[in-house]
């Protein structure tokens, strides 16, 4: 059984979670599935940018399945974690930008998915949270960290240690999520938004996302480096030759990802 379905538009890869009969709850099956197919996208030269969506009108994803986890070991919770972890990386290390379409609830593991994410658009249905602490246990996807990140530490440590839900204002205000939609238009604006990206160069678009995900975890001056070794690495490219080049003519640049 699958239980992700995948789909194209042009260079716009559209992965869903499909399990909507359990709010598209992850499983260890559901887990390894996005990681096959995340990685085979990454290895996609013709992939230009993937959206990440959930099955249904009612969630994103419900979290880790509670059912499957319930008589875990603690060996087996752990090689669970591990199994997010590789799943987020996986997100994260991808020359392709990643875009959530948070639609419906975000909770625990859900929540987390989309936190692996470079852009995170949301309903105006759609509440996310990391209520693992209601349940005796912590954010295992990597929530206590990317939360943080994103957050802030106060808020993250606030969020995790009370469990509640975050409505879809406060989420934008707080920056859990970088983007607000009406709930029937939310995957036709992502969607726009993935387009205006695959028309911008490949490469660029590659090392921006590099740049920035390798920055966050260095010194200021680290990332600087990073950045003007990556601004460096495109001159000579046919890509920044075609787009210079366009500007003068006054045309519309041909990307080619070369």
């Amino acid at each position: 059984m699958s239980f992700i379905a995948l789909s194209r538009d042009a260079a716009v890869a559209t992965i869903t979670l499909d399990r909507p009969d359990k709010l598209n709850a992850l499983n260890e099956a559901l887990m390894r599935e996005l990681l096959d197919t995340v990685t085979g996208l990454d290895e996609d030269a013709s992939v230009r940018v993937a959206i990440l969506t959930g099955a249904g009108s009612k969630a994103f994803a419900a979290g880790a399945d509670i059912a499957a986890m319930r008589e875990m070991t603690s060996p087996q919770a752990r090689q669970f974690a591990e199994l997010g972890h590789r799943v987020g990386a996986a997100i994260e290390r991808a020359h392709i930008p990643f875009l959530a379409a948070v639609n419906g609830v975000a909770l625990g593991g859900g929540c987390e998915l989309a936190l692996c994410c470079d852009v995170v658009y949301a309903s105006d249905k759609a509440k996310l949270g990391q209520p693992e602490a209601t349940l005796g246990v912590l954010p295992g996807f990597g929530g206590t960290q990317r939360l943080a990140r994103r957050v802030g530490t106060g808020r993250a440590c606030e969020l995790c240690m009370t469990g509640r839900l975050v409505e879809p204002e406060e989420a934008l205000r707080i920056g859990l999520v970088d983007g607000i939609a009406p709930h029937d238009e939310l995957l036709q604006r992502v969607q726009r938004v993935a387009a205006t990206i695959a028309e911008n160069a490949p490469l660029a678009v590659s090392a921006i996302k590099r740049a920035i995900v390798r920055g966050q975890n260095v010194t200021l001056a680290a990332a600087l480096e990073i950045e003007a070794a990556s601004f460096a690495s495109l001159f000579g490219t046919h890509d920044q030759r075609e787009g210079m080049r366009a500007f003068f003519e006054k045309r519309k640049p041909v990307f080619t990802g070369e």
